[in-house]
């Protein structure tokens, strides 16, 4: 039994090195740990399940979608000859400027929103929202960014509500959300008597602060925490609704956005690229529908409530 007695086992005592080693790697394990419970606390889990007071608010020209609402809606009117050659190679030009220069001028803006209005005056409203749900499947769906939608599906699964908030027609912005199941949407209303559209719109454009104005009046009604509400939008024009929550989105950004955002730290997403946060890019078209005006908040609750 003597000759196997080199099968066995010896214990050994611990020598000065090899208590170090142990104590480095004792450390080394507390200091893991400890950054880990850091870095959670740094990047807790987002958006957070089952908190009924947090709701998402997604900007929609070039947010969600590809291109202005607007525009898209008025290739299928123009298919469906509501207007003629000259008014849709307006609308085009229109959109190029919006998307190379990366600024609204308000001439430009105003003469947008009038000529969109024209196209719809005498129109009844149950035919436009008809022709919205076939303009989605023509010329819409394909167009939604998937990377925007996974975000929005990821509110919507931790059980928050997620708003459309957009300058586009609230027809059009409300197929769009029925469409991605979404909560709603705040759009432009344009003003109708009996059923048929006057040509006019009800408020003002929802746009810039006036944005921010129409979530801060929904949060309000909901009973939300806007510190705990996350919204995203390409433009440097939404930094007002931005700035009102505590989970700030810039997505596909244009120029100055993108420098805002890095300067207060926000989260990028650029899906242009396929990356999380391009260095470049052509500015993101504000759009026509940035121009067509919108509802004022009000007008927005007080639909969504009857």
């Amino acid at each position: 039994m003597a000759a196997l007695g080199w099968l066995t086992p010896r214990r050994r005592s611990a020598t000065a090195r090899s208590v170090l080693a142990g104590e480095a790697s004792a450390e080394a394990a507390r200091k893991s740990s400890q950054e880990a419970t850091e870095v959670s606390d740094v990047e807790p889990e987002f958006p957070v399940l089952g908190d009924e007071q947090a709701a998402a608010f997604f900007d929609l020209d070039n947010t969600v979608m590809q291109g202005a609402a607007l525009f898209h809606f008025g290739r299928g009117l123009y298919k469906r000859k509501f207007f003629e050659t000259r008014d849709l190679a307006k609308f085009a030009w229109q959109q190029a400027w919006f998307r190379l220069a990366g600024v609204e001028d308000p001439e430009h803006m105003q003469e947008a929103r009038d000529s969109a209005l024209s196209i719809v005056k005498g129109h009844r409203v149950a035919e436009l929202q008809s022709i919205g749900e076939e303009i989605y499947d023509e010329y819409m769906a394909e167009r939604i960014w998937p990377g925007t939608r996974a975000l929005a599906q990821a509110h919507l699964d931790a059980g928050q509500k997620v708003w459309l908030v957009t300058a586009a027609p609230v027809e059009i912005a409300t197929v769009i959300a029925r469409r991605l199941g979404l909560t709603g949407a705040l759009g432009t209303v344009a003003e109708s008597v009996d059923g048929v559209y006057t040509g006019k719109l009800v408020g003002e454009p929802l746009h810039g602060p006036a944005k921010a104005e129409a979530v801060r009046a929904l949060a309000a009604a909901e009973g939300l925490d806007l510190s705990r509400c996350a919204a995203y939008s390409d433009s440097h024009n939404d930094i007002p609704m931005l700035s009102l929550v505590g989970h700030p989105y810039a997505i596909n950004p244009d120029t100055k956005l993108r420098k805002h955002a890095r300067k207060l730290d926000w989260r990028l997403r650029d899906y242009r690229t396929g990356r999380k946060a391009a260095k470049v890019g052509i500015p993101a078209a504000a759009g026509v529908g940035a121009v067509a005006g919108g509802t004022a908040a009000a007008i927005a609750l007080h639909r969504r409530r009857r």
